[in-house]
C-alpha cells in the first residue's frame, strides 16, 4: 500500500471514529508513546474534530508516563514501557487527567533499535478505556521499518478504537 492510500485510510478510519464518538456525545483523549501524537493528528486533521477530540498526550519517556498520565514508576520498572500494564495505565491515565470519556493508548518499539528476544522491534502494546467500562487491551507485532510499524500502529489503534465503540455495553 503507498503511503498515499495508507494516509486515506488512516483517515477514513479517524473519521468513522468520529462519527461514532459524536454520535455517542463521547469525547476521545489519545495516550502515544512511539507513535509520537499520529493519531491525535490524523483525528485533529478532520474538520470538527473539536466536537469529539478532547486530548492528546505524548508521553515518549517513562517520565512523561508517570507525570502526564500517573503510571506508577513500579509499573514500568517491573513490566517496562512496552506492556501490558503500562498500556493499560496509560489509557486510564488519560482518562483520569482529561475530560474525555474514551481513551486509547499506544507503547511500543518501532526501531530500528531497542527490541529485544522477549519484545522484538515491531511489538506494540494498545489499550483502550472508557469511564464505567472495563479497559481491554492488546499486543500485536509489526512487520517493516519504523514508519511501517508506527503507520501500522495507528491504523490499528483506530482499528480497535472503533470495535471498542461498537461494543458498547
Amino acid at each position: 500500500m503507498t503511503n498515499d492510500a495508507s494516509d486515506a485510510r488512516l483517515q477514513n478510519l479517524a473519521a468513522e471514529v468520529g462519527r461514532a464518538l459524536e454520535r455517542e456525545r463521547l469525547m476521545l483523549a489519545t495516550a502515544e508513546s512511539c507513535t509520537g501524537g499520529w493519531v491525535a493528528q490524523v483525528c485533529t486533521a478532520i474538520a470538527g474534530s473539536s466536537e469529539w477530540f478532547e486530548r492528546g498526550f505524548v508521553t515518549y519517556s517513562n517520565r512523561a508516563k508517570t507525570e502526564m498520565l500517573g503510571v506508577a514508576a513500579e509499573t514500568l520498572a517491573d513490566y517496562g514501557a512496552v506492556s501490558e500494564p503500562t498500556a493499560r495505565a496509560m489509557a486510564e491515565g488519560a482518562l483520569r487527567h482529561g475530560a474525555a470519556q474514551v481513551a486509547l493508548a499506544i507503547t511500543g518499539i518501532a526501531g530500528p533499535t531497542g527490541g529485544t528476544a522477549e519484545k522484538p522491534v515491531g511489538t506494540v502494546w494498545f489499550a483502550w478505556a472508557a469511564r464505567g467500562r472495563a479497559t481491554r487491551s492488546e499486543r500485536r507485532r509489526f512487520d517493516g521499518d519504523r514508519e511501517a510499524v508506527r503507520r501500522q500502529a495507528v491504523a490499528h489503534a483506530l482499528d480497535g478504537l472503533s470495535s471498542f465503540l461498537g461494543s458498547r455495553s
